[in-house]
């Protein structure tokens, strides 16, 4: 099921579904993240690192990281309107965020056979550097949406 709408196309279909998903996201919200872009199996998200998500070395913690990343992946996911959740994930960190960075979260899906996805998300900073490379797998309820209207 990809919507109540039958003439809907798939991009928006995965607009619809960022805008229901946004309006009940409350840990989005409160952490001041803006999902500015979706696309069916897509989604780009953005973070600014604030004082309250640094760690004792000055540097974003690794769980806001991993939050941004997890982020874009569940829009991703859910970008055709199925009930899909995350069954696991990993991240690499590779340099470190500070305050005041805006990190952006750009998921993009790998495969997607049956119930099972893989969506890789690469978090960067305003100039383009690379932070951590986030990894997510999917496991989808199939005949559920993830939203009705």
């Amino acid at each position: 099921m990809t919507t109540t709408a039958p003439d809907a196309s798939p991009q928006q279909i995965a607009e619809r579904v960022r805008e229901r998903m946004f309006a009940n996201d409350h840990a989005v919200k409160g952490l001041g993240m803006d999902v500015v872009e979706v696309s069916p199996g897509g989604a780009v998200v953005t973070m600014t690192v604030r004082r309250d998500m640094l760690n004792g070395h000055a540097t974003c913690h690794g769980g806001f990281l991993a939050t941004l990343g997890d982020t874009a992946f569940a829009y991703a996911c859910n970008s055709y309107n199925e009930l899909t959740f995350a069954s696991s994930f990993s991240i690499e960190l590779v340099a470190p965020a500070r305050e005041g960075d805006l990190l952006t979260a750009r998921s993009v899906e790998q495969s997607k056979a049956g119930r099972t996805g893989v969506y890789d998300s690469e978090i960067t900073n305003q100039r383009g550097e690379r932070i951590a490379l986030f990894r997510g797998r999917s496991y989808t309820i199939k005949g559920k949406p993830a939203y009705t209207e």
